[in-house]
């Protein structure tokens, strides 16, 4: 193909491209779109984030804390706490200081955690316990009047207000129930069956007792009356939320981002731990099976009694063991003088009378060597094996 060619078909193309060009800019319409990517890093590591949006838009001063250090800190005037975290490791001191915090004029929320046990007579919530009000499941309780099937709304829990012709609604979680054994609350709030909110004075400041904080969180607290019932108990008041933002650890991000390095790391650990465990030296040929022969086992007892018992009792144990059976052979023979047993023994053994008297004489009580308790004792087996 020459030049010419090249040419013609590259002005080809590059007509066709604007053609294409020009098509598409008259077909294509602009639009705007949003796109939800889901909620911010924040809002995830805080589920009471638009919590406190909420409040702050209400011009209340509103701060966040991980634990009860921050107490101290707190003026309980105008002040509000809420507890929204688990709570199951607060001590007895911790639950005076709150309370006394409370008793000099603050406001105190918080979830109740624990049923009440009837065979106990408490809870697992300490605090709970010393505000006296008893939390159960509102199946266990019995079922409303039936006039209150005109309620349209049961499963909601309403507020009713001083001078307001409807209550509020708030989303509480209607399967607890609050009690008030002692009669201490000023104002509670219920649903078609149950109680989940109470509120009693407690000194110069209030608690208030809900039976969950789930209605305030992300997005729950802009449904119904959530968000204003919120600023209702904090109205007028400095806030502080308290509860734990469950961060992942340092360990959970390595495993969910990282496991063929930790997998790696885990290995490097456990090789080197091998490495400096093994012995260095030759390594221990095993037991030869003639160790376990019966005559190993044999000597090893007989050498375990010479050391227990002495060289006397056994050689003793084997004169007593041929007189034994020189009876059995010769009866009567206990009844023969020393010489006469002697000479039935060299009879029926066929030693003579010197060697029968060197083996059965007593041997003197001092330590013999060796070689002649190996000789004496060589000298009474023979006897033993003739009989």
């Amino acid at each position: 193909m020459n030049r010419q060619r090249w040419l013609a078909v590259g002005v080809f193309i590059a007509v066709l491209l604007i053609a294409l060009s020009v098509y598409l800019y008259v077909k294509a319409t602009p639009y705007q779109t949003d796109i939800d990517h889901g909620p911010s890093p924040e809002a995830q590591a805080n589920p009471y984030l638009a919590a406190e949006h909420f409040l702050r838009k209400q011009n209340l001063t509103v701060s966040h804390a991980n634990s009860l250090d921050i107490l101290p800190t707190l003026e309980p005037h105008q002040h509000s706490l809420l507890l929204l975290g688990d709570r199951y490791n607060m001590t007895p001191r911790q639950i005076d200081q709150l309370l006394n915090w409370t008793r000099a004029g603050g406001r105190l929320l918080f979830v109740a955690q624990s049923l009440w046990d009837e065979k106990t007579g408490q809870s697992n919530d300490l605090l709970l316990d010393r505000v006296q009000i008893h939390q159960s499941l509102s199946k266990d309780l019995k079922d409303p009047p039936p006039d209150s099937d005109d309620d349209p709304y049961p499963k909601l829990t309403k507020l009713y207000l001083e001078d307001e012709n409807a209550p509020a609604y708030a989303s509480f979680d209607t399967a607890f129930h609050l009690e008030d054994p002692k009669n201490l609350a000023q104002a509670w709030a219920n649903s078609g069956k149950a109680t989940h909110m109470m509120q009693l004075n407690h000194g110069l400041g209030s608690i208030t007792v809900v039976t969950d904080a789930d209605l305030w969180k992300t997005p729950a607290i802009g449904q119904y009356d959530n968000a204003w019932l919120l600023w209702y108990l904090t109205a007028d008041t400095n806030v502080t939320l308290l509860f734990d933002t469950d961060h992942d650890s340092l360990l959970m991000l390595l495993l969910r981002y990282f496991p063929q390095a930790l997998v790696a790391l885990f290995a490097l650990i456990g090789l080197g731990l091998w490495h400096v465990g093994v012995r260095q030296g030759p390594l221990l040929e095993p037991a030869p099976r003639a160790r376990r022969q019966l005559q190993e086992h044999l000597r090893a007892s007989a050498d375990f009694m010479l050391r227990r018992n002495g060289q006397q009792h056994l050689l003793q144990a084997l004169q007593h063991d041929i007189l034994r059976r020189v009876r059995r052979r010769h009866p009567g023979f206990e009844q023969l003088g020393v010489a006469e047993q002697w000479l039935v023994l060299a009879r029926l053994t066929g030693q003579p009378t010197r060697a029968i008297s060197q083996a059965m004489s007593p041997r003197p009580k001092q330590r013999l060597s060796s070689a002649e308790f190996s000789r004496q004792v060589a000298h009474l087996q023979t006897l033993r094996n003739a009989l």
